[in-house]
This record gives structure tokens, C-alpha cells and sequence, in this order.
């Protein structure tokens, strides 16, 4: 990893770059299922692509506007520039190497079959011409290039065919074709089961059909990724729809930031289409093999589970599969979650009492990425129907989401839920549910305080932790907070939370330094985290003078990674650990031993400066003996353990894939987490009812 070794920060964008690196990693891993390689490829290229839309865009705006920040580590834009295209370009050729040369192979032996058009036996292509004149060609539509007196706009991530014109002795024309998306870009063979070819062939195979009279000196696949970092701008919460609106639209018309092509297409071809998008060399990418791998999303749905996972089912206790169970279990002790180990239904159960429970008067939510499908917002709807006091916090900034989230915004308003949406400036990202309920003469309040979204999709796929709670303090700190965000409260001071941008940052500082004063005095100071990133270098600083003091600390850190580990005299105290897998590790943990007496939090926040300085985030105690225990034994311990899917990092930014060693055995923390989910192993030991 190129990196500035007099730096005490290693750069974001390569670390980050890095982290995609892993991710492409496990496509290669022999050991995965066929369709989950492929699965791994289609992430490896979506993040590439929005690393492209949201990172290099801006980098690209700040070298173009003349405002030179310089990055932690000393490089400025243009230079951040030059070495993402050197090892991002490599990276994405890697892709298309390991599906041509490893998993295409392999899926041919397993009866998956992706041909070439050229592949076809006659038969099969006057099949694919008779679908091209019925589906395809009524949805396309040329459009000149050059000459042009306009720049058709091409839209962002679209995949598309620069087509050569001959026009009777006059210059070589060039017109565009768009892939339709409307329709599957696998497009079945005849009536063979798993047997496709790409709609882009075939429509490079028909291409005469849209020309006809024309000559067609070639066709070639080209894609374009545009800048989708558009900014919120600070309006008034009754404007910020229409402002959301307009961002969605102007996404789509975003600066072009990168153009991917394949080696066959014509120098002349690609220089027009660079001039035309104005993209230099290095955002150019020349690709052998196929462009858009989202495409392998389609395939990973053919019925072959034994190219799969085999299926993983959440656990649910029967304690918490009932809104009466949950709220009874939760009233004697605090219950912790673990997805996808433990079911997301406790978490629907507990919204759904808010309609469900006729002693339930109230409920209040945060909603950040809810999805296409959302039984939590459908729950909320219902309570409101049903006469329930019900409001929402919904985010409409959470980026790539916001079209969901204006939707259910608007359903749930027509439902009669007080919706708002947060400060303009701010991201609201904390995950929080508050339910008031009878309880006797008098109310209680009942929270769920997450790592992860509301969303049964996400609690799928990421592991992220839940705390339940009817702790006064919590609830009561909680219910301010849904103040503040709702209405003009000027809260600054908080019971047990930390809230950004209020004391976050200050707790998580003053926690460490605790732990440097206990070390100082004899005591062995402990930090362990678990994070997707850590980025902001006042809290590596800090973790530097803890290291330096002799605290020994242990970082899990999904993603990006500024901190330096290893350094004599600097950081030869701090190990850092990666774990990439079949679930996105998403759940965000800090531990610190206190003497003996540890203090853990979980909640929303990463170690980032916009998390700490510029959203709403919280992180909540975890006060009970057995679930500290669980956490730091049965979780923290469990992932530093993993030999199988994690990586250690070295000073100069590198990861090496942990190696099972002499003596050991294999150890997949994601594996053991199936077979051990917490609620199982909390409730089968009866230590809620020890508490």
C-alpha cells in the first residue's frame, strides 16, 4: 500500500481501497460457494462504484475549485487522485480476471452457463434476434454522439454500446445505444435452465436493426460513473422535500468520474467519448471481460443451493417473540440482541406492540435506511390508524436511500404519524425506538437502541447488536433526544447517553484517558473496539497515548483504518484486525476495561469526525454483569479469535489474511455466532433471570 511513511495517519481513500481489496479477496476464496464468489463480486464493483460517485468526485471538485485541503496524511487532491486511479485501476482488472479465469470455469463444470453471442449455434441466435425484434428494440434509442451540435447526457452507472458509423466517404460517426434496464440483462437460452448470454451482446449482434441502410464498422460496451455527492443544502424542514427531490434528479446528471470500456474499443472511439464526458487518463479504465458486474446479482438468484450458503435461520427465544414476552422479560433485565444470529423479529415484535398491545399509548422512532419492504414503518401505521401516539424521525438524507425514505415519509404522514425530518445541516443516524406504556397507575418507557437500521433486509445480511431497556435514566435521556429532534429543545446534558454532537466525543475521549491514568497506576488498562471505521485523528491520537502509556489495545475495524498500528514508540501497543465474511460486519462496540470494572457502549457512531461532529449519534451504556460479560467473552473475543475470514494489518497499511497456525484449529467467528446466537446462550443458561 503506497503511503507517506513519515505520516502518523495512513490515507482514507487507500484504506479504503484496501477494504475493497477484501472484499474481492473473497471472490477468489476457493473455499466459498460459486454464486456467493459471484455475489462478492457484484459488492467489490457496487462499492467501487460509489467510492467513484462520493470520494473521487470529491477530491476531483476540490483540485478543480483551487480549495487544496490536504489530507491527514499530507497528500492534496490531485495527488489523492493519482494514487487511487494506481490501485484502484489494477483492482478492478483483478475482478474481471478472477470470473474469467476462476469462477466462469467452475460455473460451466456446475451446469452455469454465460455464453458468448459468437458461441450460439444457428438456431439459438434467429431465437435471439426473434427477442431482439419483439423486447428489445422497441426500448432503444439511438442517439448521435458525433457529429452532435449537443452532448446527449448518458446517465450514471449506465451501461451502453459506442456504436461506428460509415456514411457514404464522410467521417466516422458515433452514436450511443443504452442497455436497457427495464428488462433482465441475463437473457435466458431457449429453454435450458441455466444458460444465458448478455442483452448487450445481443444487442451488439442486432445492432444493424437501429441502423438499417447504415454500415456498422463496430460496437463497443463502454459504462460512465458520475459524481452523486450532491449537497443538502440548509433550508427550512419544509423545503428539505423539495430539496431531496431535486438532489435525486440532479444525481442523475451528476460530472462525469470515471468511464470503464473494453481494450477492443478504438482509440478514436475512446478519445471522443473522453472529450465529449471530459475525463483524463486516469479515469479512464480499460476492461477485459464484462462491465456492470451487478449483473452477477441476477445469477446468484438461480436455483442451485448448492452454489450457496447453506440457509442460516435466525434464532428467536420465545421470550422475545411476543410483544407481552418482550415487555416482560424487559422489565426484569436488559436484553441484548445479536443479528443475524438472533432474530430481527424481537426488534417487529417490539414496534408492532405499539398497535398490537392495548397498553401501549405511544411510540417514538428514528428511521434512517428502511428499504423498499418495511413491516417496522407498516407497524407504525398501523399504531397511528389505531389511535396510538406515534412519531417519526425519518432521515431523508441517509444517501442512496433517500427516494425510499421520501415514500414512507409520505405514507406514514397520510397515516397520521407526526413525521419529522431532523436538521437540514445534520444527519440524523442514531438508531432509537421508544415505547410509553401503562404500567400500573403510571407509565413506563420501554427503548431499543441499535447499531443497524430498522430494516429486515439489512438485519439479514449485517451483524449489528441491540440493546433492550427500561432503564429510567436511558429512557428518560432517550425521550429528550426525540425533544431535540422533533421540536426546539436545546438539550446539552444527558444522564448515561452520549449524543453527537453534544458529549460524544468528549466521553469517548475521557474513557480513554481513564484508562491511561488506571495504567499509570498499576492497573492494566484495556480498550477493545469494534468499528467500521476510525478516521478522526483526535481519538487516534489519543489511542497513541494510551499505547504509549502501555494500554494494550485491540481494534476491529471493518473498513477504513487511519491508525497506524505497530509503531515502536507510537502505536506498538495497538493491534488492528479486519473481518470480512459472508455477513457485512456492521455493529459498533466500545469496551474499556476500567480496572476491572468495564464500561461498554454500542450504538451508531464510528470513529469519524461527521460522526462526532456532525450528525446525530448516540452510544448507550451497557450496565448489566452478564450482558458486559457476553460481550466482551462471547463477542469481542470471539471475532479476535477468528483465523478464517479476518486480516491483520501492518504499520504500512496492509492486511495479510490471518493464517491458522501450528496447533490450532480453524476458527469462523460468523460460524461459531450461527451455532451460539446470544439470546440462546444468555436464556439457556438462566443468566437473564441471575441478573
Amino acid at each position: 500500500m503506497s503511503d507517506n511513511a513519515n505520516s502518523r495517519y495512513l490515507n482514507r481513500e487507500l484504506s479504503w481501497l484496501q477494504f475493497n481489496r477484501r472484499v474481492l479477496d473473497e471472490a477468489a476464496h476457493a473455499h466459498h460457494p460459486l454464486l456467493e464468489r459471484l455475489r462478492f463480486l457484484a459488492i467489490f464493483e457496487s462499492n467501487l462504484d460509489e467510492f467513484y460517485m462520493v470520494r473521487v468526485s470529491g477530491l476531483i471538485e476540490q483540485f478543480e475549485s483551487g480549495v487544496i485541503e490536504m489530507s491527514p496524511d499530507g497528500l492534496s487532491p490531485n495527488e489523492q487522485l493519482q494514487v487511487i486511479y494506481e490501485a484502484a485501476s489494477p483492482l478492478r482488472r483483478r475482478c474481471a480476471t478472477v470470473f474469467q479465469d476462476q469462477i466462469q470455469p467452475q460455473l460451466e463444470r456446475s451446469g452455469v452457463h454465460v455464453r458468448r453471442y459468437l458461441e450460439l449455434n444457428d438456431k439459438q441466435r434467429k431465437e435471439m434476434q426473434c427477442y431482439f425484434e419483439h423486447e428489445v428494440f422497441p426500448l432503444c434509442t439511438p442517439l448521435i454522439l458525433h457529429p452532435s451540435p449537443t452532448v446527449p447526457f448518458i446517465s450514471n452507472r449506465s451501461l451502453n454500446l459506442a456504436v461506428e458509423l460509415s456514411d457514404k466517404g464522410a467521417d466516422t460517426r458515433l452514436a450511443r445505444v443504452k442497455v436497457p434496464t427495464v428488462i433482465p440483462r441475463l437473457v435466458k437460452i431457449g429453454k435450458r435452465k441455466n444458460e444465458f448470454v448478455l442483452l448487450e451482446e445481443v444487442i451488439a449482434h442486432n445492432i444493424q436493426a437501429l441502423f438499417p441502410g447504415v454500415e456498422i464498422l463496430g460496437a463497443h460496451c463502454f459504462r460512465v460513473i458520475r459524481d452523486a455527492d450532491v449537497e443538502i443544502r440548509e433550508l427550512e424542514a419544509a423545503d428539505l422535500i423539495t430539496t431531496i427531490e431535486e438532489t435525486l434528479r440532479l444525481r442523475r446528471f451528476g460530472d462525469p468520474v470515471m468511464l470503464q470500456h473494453n481494450p477492443s474499443m478504438p482509440v478514436n472511439v475512446r478519445k471522443h467519448l473522453m472529450a465529449m464526458l471530459k475525463l483524463d487518463d486516469e479515469d479512464v479504465f480499460s476492461i477485459e471481460g464484462i462491465l456492470g458486474m451487478e449483473v452477477f446479482l441476477e445469477l446468484v438468484k438461480i436455483d442451485k443451493p448448492a452454489l450457496r450458503f447453506p440457509p442460516h435461520l435466525p434464532y428467536v427465544a420465545e421470550q422475545l417473540s411476543t410483544a407481552a414476552g418482550l415487555f416482560d422479560t424487559i422489565s426484569q433485565n436488559d436484553v441484548l440482541v445479536h443479528h443475524p444470529f438472533d432474530g430481527f423479529r424481537s426488534v417487529e415484535a417490539f414496534v408492532a406492540s405499539a398497535e398490537t398491545d392495548p397498553d401501549v399509548v405511544g411510540i417514538k422512532q428514528t428511521l434512517y435506511r428502511m428499504g423498499s419492504e418495511s413491516p417496522i414503518v407498516e407497524s407504525l401505521q398501523d399504531a397511528a390508524e389505531a389511535g396510538k401516539q406515534v412519531a417519526a424521525m425519518v432521515e431523508l438524507k441517509a444517501r442512496f436511500d433517500e427516494s425510499n425514505n421520501l415514500v414512507w415519509a409520505r405514507a406514514l404522514e397520510r397515516a397520521g404519524v407526526h413525521v419529522t425530518y431532523g436538521f437540514p445541516e445534520m444527519k440524523t443516524h442514531c438508531k432509537l425506538c421508544l415505547i410509553v406504556r401503562r404500567n400500573g397507575g403510571g407509565m413506563k418507557q420501554y427503548a431499543h437502541v441499535g447499531t443497524g437500521n430498522y430494516n429486515p433486509g439489512t438485519a439479514r445480511a449485517y451483524t449489528d447488536l441491540g440493546l433492550f431497556t427500561c432503564d429510567e435514566a436511558i429512557t428518560q435521556d432517550i425521550s429528550e433526544l426525540f425533544n431535540y429532534l422533533t421540536g426546539f429543545s436545546k438539550q446539552t446534558r444527558y444522564r448515561k447517553l452520549l449524543v453527537a454532537p453534544v458529549n460524544l466525543r468528549e466521553g469517548i475521549l475521557l474513557r480513554i484517558r481513564n484508562e491511561i491514568t488506571l495504567q499509570k497506576k498499576d492497573k492494566p488498562g484495556r480498550i477493545i473496539w469494534k468499528l467500521n471505521a476510525l478516521v478522526d485523528p483526535e481519538v487516534i491520537e489519543a489511542l497513541y497515548e494510551a499505547s504509549n502509556a502501555g494500554v494494550r489495545v485491540d481494534l476491529i475495524v471493518r473498513g477504513v483504518c487511519c491508525l497506524r498500528p505497530g509503531v515502536p514508540a507510537m502505536s506498538e501497543n495497538i493491534r488492528v484486525m479486519s473481518i470480512v465474511g459472508r455477513f457485512l460486519e456492521h455493529s459498533r462496540v466500545y469496551y474499556f476495561g476500567r480496572g476491572g470494572k468495564p464500561d461498554v457502549l454500542i450504538g451508531s457512531a464510528d470513529a469519524m469526525r461527521r460522526n462526532l461532529d456532525r450528525r446525530i449519534e448516540v452510544l448507550a451504556p451497557v450496565e448489566s454483569p452478564v450482558l458486559i460479560a457476553h460481550i466482551r467473552d462471547r463477542i469481542l473475543e470471539t471475532c479476535l479469535k477468528d483465523n478464517v475470514q479476518s486480516w491483520d494489518m501492518d504499520s504500512a497499511g496492509n492486511y495479510i489474511r490471518r493464517q491458522v497456525q501450528k496447533g490450532q484449529k480453524q476458527f469462523d467467528s460468523q460460524k461459531w455466532f450461527m451455532a451460539h446466537p446470544t439470546s440462546k446462550e444468555i436464556f439457556s443458561r438462566g443468566q437473564i433471570a441471575e441478573q
